[in-house]
This record gives structure tokens, sequence and C-alpha cells, in this order.
């Protein structure tokens, strides 16, 4: 159960124990603890300021349509940090396959995993890397159609 938390929550392995033992081994129970201390941590960093990060690329297969994005941290050794490139390239990815422009960004289901939102996928981030993660700007281009570009403010676009 250990390995199954630490695998959802990226929380450290002694974190994960402690939640199962503070939870009698009550998974659901220890899950809903680590998420809470996730999104907890992910709120108290988010007023540091945030310089530094990567611009990404996606272009779909068929050549049609494009995103450039723009994610934030506050140091360049996060920034060159694999799993965070890695979370911008999931990020520029989902929002190529998620058309639904009513619905704000930050709270769409990841289409990679639906259980959690954009916002949960970057507060685990935070905590894994131990850093503010914001979303800068962002770029939608899709052949014959009007570039969406905008920046991401208060978890909308």
């Amino acid at each position: 159960m250990i390995k199954k938390l630490r695998e959802k929550t990226g929380a450290k392995i002694i974190d994960c124990k402690a939640a199962l033992d503070r939870n009698n081994g009550d998974y659901e129970a220890a899950l809903a603890e680590l998420i809470g201390g996730i999104n907890e941590n992910a709120q108290k960093k988010s007023s540091r300021e945030t310089k530094e990060g990567v611009m990404v690329s996606y272009i779909h297969p068929n050549f049609k349509l494009g995103i450039l994005l723009e994610l934030l941290c506050e140091t360049d050794f996060v920034a060159r940090n694999q799993e965070f490139i890695s979370l911008a390239k999931n990020l520029a990815m989902h929002f190529a396959a998620n058309t639904d422009l009513e619905t704000p960004r930050m709270i769409q289901p990841y289409v990679k995993d639906p259980s959690k939102t954009i916002e949960e996928l970057i507060n685990e981030s935070v905590a894994k890397l131990g850093e503010n993660i914001v979303m800068g700007r962002f770029t939608r281009y899709e052949l014959g159609i009007t570039p969406n570009i905008g920046k991401f403010e208060n978890g909308n676009y």
C-alpha cells in the first residue's frame, strides 16, 4: 500500500507510511490525507515568485495543430529537471487533445488520468519538486483558426 500511495501522490515513503499508520491502514483515508497535504503545500508555495521555467511546444501528428506553452518555476535548477520538463510537455499534449474551451483549464480532467485535474497534477509536481509551479503564457494554433493566445490567471485562461 505504501508503494501504491507513493505512486499516486509522489509523497515520500516515510510520509506514506505515517499516513497509513495514522489512518489504521485505511488506504483511502491515507490517500485523502496525503492529497490534502499536497494541496496545502502547494497553496503555501503559491505566493513565491516564478522567474524561471521552460517553453515547450507540441505539434500534433497531423501537422494541423500546435501548442506553445510556458511553464514557470522558482529556480533554473528545477527548470532543468527532467520531471519538470515532462510535466510541461504533458500539459502541452493535454491542451492539444482537449478541445473544451468552456471549462477553465486548471479544473479540466487530465487526459492521461481523468481522476485528477490539471491543478492537482501541478500540485503533485510542486510537492515533489519543492517549488511553486505556474502556467504562464499559452497559445493554441490550429490550421484555419485564429490562434487562442493568452495567459493563465487565477487558475483560468
